[in-house]
């Protein structure tokens, strides 16, 4: 069935509101964000009065129900500014309301639903671990039940907003055995308070000033079994990795908005400097990478564009999510690198923010599935659907 989303005349509404905030609240806002290394308070209490903290979730708990279309488009809107402000509020719409709100009992629903869509609280989506990532059969967190309780012990790594979250949706291993399906994998939403859970020193990073990760530790941490996801064991990864499409498509969306701001502060630059008399914008291989650069922009976008609606159609895009985030963020880096070589130089200068955008961008081909992760998964779905169709 699809998903029509909120009324559209409503919508364009808020996407021009959002275009107009992003540059005149969020892109001044910048400077301050990278000194702090978080998202000021007064910044984020705004993007909560906005709303933005609960764009996807269904309006029956409190947000806006946006459908996945709407949502990419506004991803892309809110990247043209510095990552951090996206990172605030990814997890809420991100991967652990989805998988909440898909999996989750009715229980869980109400109320942790309404508490991620105000923005009361943060979360965070805890998979990764020191010697896994993409791999969950090699993950090593245990849940052990113990009467009406769990018990969880491990360490999770590079979280994204674990030193200001709330909450999670942790992953953890209810079977010692390697299951099917990854069926020995369960997700557990836990508050951050609870005892034994201990969040690690913020770690330094190339870029995206103002979002922060961290590990996130536990240590006998004992939860009631309603914290175990939908109630039911083994239901955890595919839980969360029935919402992976739409957190690929987001970071589509964000590298399509990051390398619009990068092509349009390449376009002025160009338009300013001059060299041997005149414009470099007259520079024939500069016309050249700034020509590229729009080109792929516009596949890139044309691509986020087509993968959304058909998700909203309900129709299988495993393949088209996975290629839409492959090659955008690979474009972005690419933008990115014709930026720093446009600047020259002052391309190499942290006077510049084509130094920055370089770094900020690098992590797009990493998470939500490597480039090398994401061409496996691409070719191993189309050789199988070729050979059944053979």
């Amino acid at each position: 069935m699809a998903n029509p989303g909120v009324d559209n005349d409503a919508f364009e509404q808020f996407i021009t509101q959002i275009k107009r905030y992003v540059r005149e609240r969020l892109v001044p806002a910048e400077d301050a964000t990278v000194a702090l290394d978080r998202v000021p308070d007064d910044i984020a209490a705004e993007m909560r009065d906005m709303g933005l903290f609960g764009v996807t979730i269904p309006e029956a708990f409190g947000g806006s129900g946006f459908n996945i279309a709407q949502y990419t488009h506004f991803i892309q809107e809110l990247s043209w500014a510095l990552p951090a402000f996206r990172s605030l509020i990814s997890m809420n719409v991100g991967m652990t309301s989805s998988a909440i709100a898909g999996s989750g009992t009715q229980a869980q629903k109400n109320y942790w639903l309404p508490k991620l869509a105000s923005g009361e609280m943060v979360a965070c989506f805890a998979l990764s671990e020191p010697d896994s990532g993409s791999d969950a059969a090699a993950l090593t967190t245990q849940a052990v039940l113990d009467g009406d309780s769990y018990i969880l012990n491990g360490t999770k790594r590079y979280i994204s907003n674990a030193p200001i979250a709330h909450m999670g949706m942790i992953m953890a291993r209810t079977s010692k055995e390697n299951l099917p399906k990854n069926a020995h994998v369960s997700a557990f939403l836990i508050p951050f308070d609870t005892p034994g859970l201990t969040v690690g020193k913020p770690d330094k990073k190339m870029g995206q000033s103002g979002s922060q990760i961290a590990d996130v530790i536990l240590e006998n941490v004992r939860v009631p079994k309603s914290a175990l996801l939908g109630g039911v064991e083994g239901q955890g990864f595919n839980a969360a990795m029935g919402s992976i499409n739409t957190g690929r498509l987001s970071v589509a969306a964000a590298s399509v908005g990051y390398a619009k701001r990068m092509l349009d502060y390449a376009l002025t630059y160009a338009s300013e400097r001059k060299a041997f008399g005149t414009t470099i914008s007259n520079f024939q291989l500069i016309q050249a990478m700034l020509a590229d650069s729009q080109t792929e922009i516009y596949a890139a976008e044309a691509m986020l564009k087509d993968a959304s609606r058909r998700a909203d159609l309900g129709e299988n895009i495993i393949v088209d999510a996975a290629s839409a985030k492959l090659f955008a963020s690979e474009m972005c880096g690419r933008v990115a690198d014709r930026v720093v070589q446009i600047f020259g130089g002052a391309g190499y200068l942290q006077e510049y923010l084509a130094e920055r955008f370089y770094r900020d961008c690098r992590i797009y081909r990493i998470y939500e599935g490597t480039s090398q992760i994401l061409q496996l998964a691409i070719a191993k779905r189309i050789l199988r659907e070729h050979q059944a169709g053979s």
